[in-house]
């Protein structure tokens, strides 16, 4: 296998290594593999609502989003498609920039759900391990009483074996 070609590691595909790939298309995340996560990413993945919402957030989090705004505001400024103190190019970045604080609000919703997912997995893992850890004391108390019996019985035979 060459290294220029795309394989399947354990953090998945390795993507493109070209310029555009690096400086202006998103950058895919890595997928989960902790297995609440997974789930947790296929009840979202179930409502098309969520996957839009997502799609947005990855692109409005990227440089592609600022560098299409770059090209954007150049271009009407430039051509002048309207003359200053650009009254329609201002209502749309304003109508966009509330659309964008809902998708935050929403990719932050997102975070913390899975945070909560998270610490949900912690929490029983912890109950599980406090399980074994006091079944464990019990096996050891169990063990600490049989040493003592065995002791004891020594002692108590140890001077009739005495000639």
């Amino acid at each position: 296998m060459s290294s220029g070609s795309t394989s399947d590691t354990a953090a998945g595909p390795r993507p493109a290594a070209g310029p555009l790939h690096r400086w202006v298309l998103p950058v895919k995340l890595p997928e989960p593999i902790n297995p609440a996560l997974i789930e947790h990413a296929e009840k979202r993945a179930e409502y098309a609502q969520n996957r839009i919402a997502d799609k947005i957030t990855a692109f409005a989090g990227s440089m592609a989003f600022v560098y299409l705004h770059v090209v954007w505001f150049a271009c009407w400024i430039g051509f002048g498609v309207e003359k200053y103190p650009y009254g329609l190019l201002t209502m749309i970045v304003s109508l966009e920039a509330i659309f964008l604080s809902t998708f935050v609000m929403i990719s932050q919703n997102r975070a913390d759900a899975k945070r909560q997912t998270l610490a949900d997995q912690q929490w029983k893992t912890v109950q599980e391990e406090k399980g074994q850890n006091l079944q464990l004391l019990d096996l050891s108390e169990q063990i600490l009483a049989l040493t003592k019996e065995v002791r004891a019985s020594a002692a108590w035979r140890r001077p009739d074996e005495v000639p």
